[in-house]
């Protein structure tokens, strides 16, 4: 117990000095430059110390579970006993780690839908799009670009392929689905990929990924186990402009058929 509270002490200290510029650019402003008192002045500080009492739970909280938990799931996937070999080194095939992939797409899926920041963004897109873009498709189309960007990514680090061989391939898809995409999705498809890369989504992402690369013989925890943070952005934007275009292609058919209907009479 007292090693925990040293800890967060410890956290608490350099959240401090992470937010004390960010808190100091806001009151300069506005008492230098607008030179107007704050508003709810109490509210703002207490605002503020809320924040960096969350931030400190928050990193403790990555570091004595999120981190080691992706790390221990990694090693459990991969472990000889679990995929049934003697040697695993002997044994590196892409298909010995399909619950691995599972796994991977799972909580790729799972985190996402927890993301309070893609929350957010889901909840304002529906506000000004008059609800032609509903919250819980936005949130899902993203998560199952996640769940697919992340299972890929550990496709990757089993097989030891180049990373940059999938980020060109699918920025590829981004660029050519921009061009046929409905205007209207495109600037939100490219903010989605960004909300996903956030508190829940991150930590857990970037453990399993050096969990991976840390028990996959000939595989570099540096070179190999980070990567899976811009498969996780990449992914979604395709993801988000497919949902969109599904939908617009499904608007048009019905037109059609309301046309036909309308000549035909029936």
């Amino acid at each position: 117990m007292m090693e925990f509270i040293s800890k967060f002490i410890e956290v608490f200290a350099s959240t401090i000095t992470d937010v004390l510029p960010i808190a100091t650019i806001i009151f300069a402003t506005q008492y230098f430059i607008i030179r107007r008192p704050m508003t709810n002045l109490k509210q703002v500080v207490f605002g503020f110390v809320l924040v960096i009492l969350g931030m400190a739970f928050f990193l403790v909280g990555l570091e004595e579970a999120l981190f080691p938990l992706g790390e221990v799931m990694a090693k459990q996937l991969t472990a000889p006993e679990f995929l049934g070999v003697d040697n695993i080194a002997a044994h590196i095939h892409w298909d010995n780690y399909i619950w691995v992939y599972a796994f991977a797409a799972a909580i790729g899926f799972s985190t996402t839908l927890a993301e309070p920041a893609l929350l957010a963004v889901a909840i304002k897109a529906q506000d000004v799009s008059g609800g032609t873009v509903s919250i819980w498709g936005l949130r899902t189309s993203v998560a199952i670009g996640v769940g697919l960007g992340i299972a890929l990514g550990t496709f990757r680090i089993v097989t030891g392929t180049p990373l940059h061989y999938y980020i060109i391939a699918g920025y590829l898809i981004v660029i050519v689905q921009t061009l046929f995409a409905p205007k209207s999705i495109v600037a939100l498809a490219y903010d989605s990929g960004g909300v996903t890369t956030s508190t829940v989504t991150v930590p857990l992402v970037a453990a399993l990924g050096i969990g991976l690369a840390g028990t996959v013989p000939g595989r570099s925890e540096l070179i190999d186990g980070f990567g899976l943070i811009a498969f996780a952005s990449l992914f979604p934007m395709i993801t988000v402009m497919g949902y969109a275009q599904i939908g617009h292609w499904q608007a048009k058919q019905v037109l059609k058929k309301q046309k036909i209907k309308d000549l035909t009479g029936e």
